[in-house]
């Protein structure tokens, strides 16, 4: 009877330690979209603005989308899908009057009966900036976020932001 628990223990232990064979090749037949952070297909490239104390100017962030993904548009197509946006934190002076998004394409995806309204491959955000009368001249950096939610044709990813500096030089 002894001899009949320890083996079934060590069969029970043996069976639980076992791993099963994974397969790692580009071959494997899996249903679940793969791991993709919504910040790694989106690259942001905020470029420095020149204005005078007192005066606007606009501020340009540029956002590359990898191929084959796509980002919602601002405003999105429906209130459950999370649109682009760019926040900008004001500071040393510098007000953010407004932010203007580029115009989208409309696209149909098989995850929605109607189409969208996306943001493809590279797009230029605006933000119209404006400096104090009382701004001291140089460069002065704004903290921004970027939050993008991206998708390819069949899924929707989960949201992230993207943590920019928009440098503002004061002359």
């Amino acid at each position: 009877m002894k001899i009949c628990l320890w083996l079934l223990a060590v069969c029970c232990l043996a069976t639980a330690c076992a791993k099963a064979p994974t397969n790692t090749t580009a071959e494997s037949n899996t249903s679940e979209p793969p791991s993709i952070n919504s910040v790694d297909v989106v690259k942001a490239s905020p470029h420095e603005v020149t204005i005078g104390a007192g005066e606007s100017g606009e501020a340009v962030v540029r956002h590359q989308i990898t191929s084959g993904y796509h980002v919602n548009a601002n405003p999105a197509s429906f209130s459950y899908l999370i649109p682009t946006q760019l926040e900008l934190t004001p500071a040393d002076g510098i007000a953010v009057e407004f932010i203007t998004y580029p115009e989208p394409l409309t696209r149909k995806f098989s995850f929605s009966e109607k189409p969208l309204a996306v943001y493809e491959g590279e797009t230029t955000l605006k933000a119209r900036l404006k400096a104090d009368k009382a701004s001291k001249p140089g460069t002065h950096n704004l903290s921004a976020k970027l939050r993008v939610q991206a998708c390819d044709d069949k899924v929707c990813y989960a949201p992230g932001a993207i943590d920019l500096v928009v440098p503002v030089n004061i002359k």
